[in-house]
């Protein structure tokens, strides 16, 4: 019995969680098109809103490289209802964060995912239990057997988080190969991939298709997996887990210049 005497039970209306969730539906933009369609022009592909251009933060024209990731900003703006939410437009953010910071200076989001490199995730074994430790070399051996085959890093793995320094022939390896992407987008995709991962070669290999985005999700999260084997996951944790997951595999089909990759 609630202490006014009423007997019934508190409604969401009480809950702060679900308060706040109510403030931020109604502080979000509502839904002010009716046509979404993309229209190529002499400069790359652009997503029309009621046959206007899109802009971003910075009041830049969005404008994208290819017909495929046009496409799919303009499933993200079709897919809004009455308002428009941005956590659900992991395309749309991507080429905002592209357009207004990444393609002045890509170079500066190339030294940041060289950080990355140099603390990689998959160069980080655990020693035991002995499962986990299977589990790692057979997830992450053809990862660093590529790096070490294909891009020329040899990489050094280590046991536990003590930090370990990498060769720097192997870390100018990696540079050199991340400047080889000119086109800022796949610049961005490939900072976007580095960050969800921890792994610079994680993101590379995708980027190169060596492995597909989804594979390298699954590696990302060998030793979070291994955890919720253990001592199970809640529903919150999926959640999140999951909007990163579309995340990744946006960035995927950025990278690639193509729609291949189902989000």
């Amino acid at each position: 019995m609630n202490s006014d005497g009423s007997g019934s039970k508190s409604d969401k209306s009480d809950n702060p969680v679900e308060r706040a969730r109510r403030e931020l539906r109604r502080e979000l933009p509502k839904r002010f098109y009716n046509n979404v369609s993309v229209e190529e022009r002499e400069n790359g592909f652009y997503v029309l809103l009621d046959g206007r251009v899109i802009r971003t933060p910075a009041r830049r024209e969005l404008v994208l490289a290819n017909a495929a990731t046009a496409a799919l900003v303009a499933r993200e703006f079709e897919s809004q209802d009455t308002v428009i939410d941005p956590t659900t437009m992991p395309a749309t953010r991507l080429a905002n964060t592209t357009i207004d910071g990444i393609a002045d200076d890509p170079q500066a989001v190339i030294e940041d995912i060289l950080r990355f490199a140099s603390t990689d995730l998959v160069c980080y074994r655990a020693g035991f239990p002995d499962a986990l430790v299977d589990r790692q070399n057979r997830v992450w051996d053809p990862v660093i057997d590529w790096a070490r085959t294909e891009i020329g890093a040899n990489m050094v793995l280590a046991e536990g988080v003590m930090h370990v320094t990498q060769p720097s022939a192997a870390i100018a390896a990696i540079s050199a190969r991340l400047r080889t992407f000119k086109d800022p987008f796949t610049v961005a995709a490939l900072h976007v991939m580095t960050t969800l991962t921890g792994s610079a070669l994680l993101a590379l290999a995708v980027a190169e298709n060596h492995i597909g985005a989804e594979d390298a999700w699954i590696a990302a999260h060998v030793d979070e997996d291994w955890n919720i084997s253990q001592w199970g996951e809640d529903d919150e944790a999926r959640e999140r887990r999951e909007s990163r997951r579309r995340d990744m595999i946006t960035a995927a089909a950025f990278s690639a210049g193509c729609g291949a990759y189902q989000v």
